[in-house]
């Protein structure tokens, strides 16, 4: 920055509060984006499991949950995968909420926050 460009504001405890608020909320919206991936990997797996269960023969099929595996018939596997994909979308749809509500919060502490520093603050990701 030249130092036309600098701003001499004083940072005020109000604008201090504004900062740190800016600096959690982005905090949180990369770990709504890296839980999101997760999940839409997820959601991945569960679709191709629901694909191969469209493909099989009508036999038992084995489920994995967690460290053990279970014996289900074609149709309670079925049933397990369309609820799991459910409950994870659910999941998903209330992250991506949280993640615009995030970014709403932020564009207003953004244009409080260049109004007064100018280019002296940076609040961009790099």
């Amino acid at each position: 920055l030249t130092k036309e460009e600098e701003s001499e504001a004083e940072v005020r405890r109000e604008d201090q509060e504004n900062i740190n608020t800016f600096g959690r909320l982005n905090a949180r919206l990369h770990e709504c984006r890296e839980e999101l991936a997760v999940l839409k990997k997820k959601l991945e797996q569960m679709d191709d499991a629901s694909t191969e269960l469209m493909m099989g023969t009508g036999d038992t099929v084995m489920l994995n949950l967690g460290n053990a595996f279970f014996d289900l018939c074609e149709e309670e596997a079925t049933e397990f995968c369309e609820e799991e994909v459910t409950r994870l979308q659910q999941q998903a749809d209330k992250l991506e909420e949280e993640e615009e509500e995030i970014l709403q919060e932020q564009k207003q502490l953004k244009s409080v926050l260049y109004g007064r520093f100018g280019k002296s603050i940076n609040l961009e990701d790099s």
